[in-house]
């Protein structure tokens, strides 16, 4: 599989690949966001520090064309660093973030303090998902686990997801990119619309986390609310092998559809 991303300084090659279920020119939420993650943990910072809270304001639609990366540093304290991301088309800024880092210092603490279980089926006696419900490329390079409900099936579900594409060129992905990536399929996970009658947009993603992730897979165990105004939420617990180790909310831009469906 080739990768999604190509950086050479501030420029960012978009692979075909990262193309989404909306609208085929243009990319799924989940690439631009591990790529804010790739460009965030790439700061220097005072002592060792890991992201614990990211926020992507989803400005336009993000295209597969070219893109500029920029980055800068808010604060750079010795126990918090607050960076911005912005990833521009032709000049115009279709992502804004804020990533927010915590010191890594051990901590001793209380024996009752411990990671919630996930009870729930792990990611080998779930149930398969192929991905290849979904006209997205990169969904497709997608592996899915359902542990409950299905994928883009009414009501709440939760799945593991492991991405299996190198997202960019030369870098591994990180544990806190998987999380990111697997955060932007909750609205998916926990449709509360029929997909052939509405969409249902993130037009955010804020994915806040107590540890990082360990492991290929990350689940998503979410639910979702539509308000009666054309808005809903998409929320979710992330957790992996060990437990939950985070949470995920997505604001939704609700449309009935015109026209032809979502697969």
């Amino acid at each position: 599989m080739r990768p999604i991303f190509r950086v050479d300084g501030n420029r960012v090659t978009v692979s075909p690949d990262a193309a989404g279920p909306w609208d085929p020119t243009m990319q799924h939420g989940s690439p631009p966001a591990s790529l804010v993650v790739w460009a965030a943990e790439r700061i220097p910072a005072k002592a060792p520090m890991r992201i614990a809270r990211l926020t992507i304001d989803l400005m336009r639609p993000v295209p597969l064309s070219e893109l500029t990366l920029e980055s800068e540093l808010l604060r750079d304290g010795r126990k918090i660093q607050l960076v911005a991301i912005r990833l521009r088309a032709a000049g115009v800024v279709v992502a804004a973030a804020t990533v927010l880092k915590v010191r890594q210092d051990a901590v001793p603490l209380p024996d009752d303090i411990a990671d919630l279980p996930v009870d729930l089926p792990g990611p080998e006696t779930s149930r398969s998902e192929p991905a290849d419900f979904s006209s997205s490329p990169f969904v497709r390079g997608m592996s899915l686990r359902a542990a409950r409900g299905r994928f883009g099936v009414k009501g709440p579900g939760a799945i593991w997801y492991r991405v299996d594409w190198p997202m960019v060129d030369g870098h591994q992905v990180s544990p806190a990119m998987r999380a990111a990536i697997a955060a932007d399929f909750c609205n998916g996970t926990s449709p509360a619309l029929d997909f052939d009658l509405y969409t249902f947009l993130n037009a955010d993603l804020t994915v806040n986390m107590s540890r990082e992730p360990v492991g290929d897979w990350i689940l998503v165990d979410a639910e979702s609310w539509i308000g009666p105004d054309g808005a809903g939420l998409a929320m979710a617990r992330l957790g992996d092998t060990k437990g939950y180790f985070g949470r995920v909310v997505q604001s939704l831009v609700v449309e009935r559809r015109q026209g032809s469906a979502w697969r």
